[in-house]
Parts: C-alpha cells; structure tokens; sequence
C-alpha cells in the first residue's frame, strides 16, 4: 500500500503541479481535493480528466481518495453543511457529492471523504434532528456510490456533529447497519483530538475505516495538523494496529494548513513515516510505504 499526500496543501499550486511535485517526493499516490482551486467536479472538463490521468500514469501514481469535506466554490470549509436550515444548501451539499463520487469512479479510486454532518453550535438543533438530515443527506448519494462502486467515507471532526469514532458507529447502526458504501475515514488526528485511543479504535472498528488520514497533533490535543514526528501521535502503534488487522486501504497524510511550506512539510512526512513503516515490515505484502 502506497504512502499518499493531499493536494490540498498545495492550493497554491495547479493540481498538476501539486502531483508532480508530490511524487517528486517519492509519494505513489495523490489524495484529490475535490474544490477550488484543485478538482471541483464541475471544472473538470473530459479533456483534463484524460490529461491528468495520464500524467499519473507516467509518474506511477494512483488516486488514494477524493476530499469532498470543503465547498469553497459555494461557501467556506463546512458550508454549505448536511444539516443546514435551508433545504437548497443541503441539497447543494448532496449534489456535490454526488459528483464528487463520479469523479473518484473515474480515477479509479473507491473511497469520497466527507464532512460529518457540519458545526451544530449556533444552530437550533437537536442532535436527533441533525443526525436525521444527515442519514437523508447521504441516502441520497447512496445509489450513486453503488452505481460507481465508491465507498462514501465519513469523517469524524472535532467541533461537528459526529466527533468520536462511538458518534459515527452509533449514527450508522441507527441509519445505515447493513449499507457498506457508508463507512469512516479513520482520521488519526481529530481522533486524537477528541480522546479516542487510536490502536483500539482501529482494532475494535476495522471493519467500518475506509480509508486514513494521517497528521500528527501536540500534546495539548487541539485540532491544529502538524508534520509528522512535531507532535505526540504514536505512528508505530496505529500501523502496528493496522497491521494486526490486516488493513488494505489507502493511507494519506494530509497537512493542508501548509501552503507555503507544502513541499517542504510533504518531505518532512515522508521522511518521518516510512522508516516507520517499513521498521514495521508488511502483512501480505499489503502495508508498505514504498
């Protein structure tokens, strides 16, 4: 399994530089931002889809996943949400997703990551009725992850509705028991932040982790990205965990704070985490990072 990077620390850059310059790195692999200014779905016309698809190609690369979390074309990083008042916003929100899952069929990527839910602080809202409009919300994708064979991978976040590892597996068994295109990505950060212990979520919810984000955290556990290896995170004991449960999906580092510094901080990672990994060895050939 290729060690990826996400192309939103590089909103400084085209998509295409962003690619080049993260398989400069020695990265097999490019997690796609699904906004401005990287890959919008809308602003991907057919021409630089095959362009772009032949530029991964030649530099060995794959698709780890898509980002659909921000909308920055329509509003700001969590707006429009799942569980807006508005109707229109929230079908908004399902429409890009929509697209958003098309596109990652198109690259030949399973997994979508998505926002879980939106911020609930402000709003006159039960969480009963925020969970509600967000199990309508992704039912509507549903049929689309199915007809394009996309895994539509929730995110748990610090702040939103769904923070914890628990918050998302209690929403799914009340909405979605029996549907395996909705499941989570494992963000090892904000489940850090938020004081989930990392190894036994993996161990005891490999089943439902999709995907993961990587991102170290300080001591202090505010959701603040940081390079790997400037924080407290434990990365041999999540890729132990991970290899005790025989994971086989992608794994992205993600530090999208960085856009000044992305290449820098993408080498950085890179240079912290594959010793780990490959201090580890493999399970069936399967968990590696090059």
């Amino acid at each position: 399994m290729n060690l990826a990077f996400a192309s939103n620390a590089f909103k400084r850059n085209t998509l295409e530089e962003a690619v080049e310059l993260i398989a400069g790195v020695g990265y097999r692999g490019v997690e796609l931002m699904a906004d401005v200014p990287h890959a919008l779905p809308g602003l991907m016309g057919e021409g630089r889809k095959r362009e772009l698809r032949k530029r991964l190609g030649d530099l060995g690369m794959t698709v780890s996943n898509v980002n659909a979390f921000t909308l920055f074309a329509c509003g700001d990083t969590y707006h429009p949400t799942w569980i807006e008042e508005s109707a229109g916003e929230r079908g908004r929100r399902v429409e890009h997703t929509k697209r958003a899952v098309e596109l990652a069929a198109e690259f030949g990527c399973g997994t979508v990551s998505l926002q879980p839910g939106g911020p609930m602080i402000g709003m006159a809202l039960s969480r009963e009725e925020a969970g509600g409009r967000f199990a309508e919300g992704i039912g509507a994708c549903v049929e689309t992850a199915r007809r394009c064979g996309v895994i539509l991978a929730i995110e748990p976040e610090p702040g939103l509705f769904i923070q914890t590892a628990g918050e998302y597996i209690e929403w799914k068994r009340e909405n979605f028991a029996a549907e395996d295109r909705v499941r989570m990505n494992c963000d090892i950060g904000h489940l850090f932040c938020v004081g989930d212990d990392l190894p036994a979520v993996i161990r005891e919810h490999h089943g439902e982790i999709a995907h993961v984000h990587l991102e170290d955290i300080g001591r202090n556990r505010v959701h603040q990205h940081l390079t790997p290896g400037r924080g407290v995170i434990d990365f041999a004991a999540v890729f132990a965990a991970l290899r005790e449960v025989r994971y086989t999906g992608k794994m992205t580092v993600e530090l999208y704070p960085y856009e000044t510094t992305a290449g820098g901080v993408a080498k950085l990672a890179w240079d912290h985490l594959t010793p780990i990994l490959a201090a580890g060895g493999k399970v069936g050939g399967e968990l590696s990072a090059i």
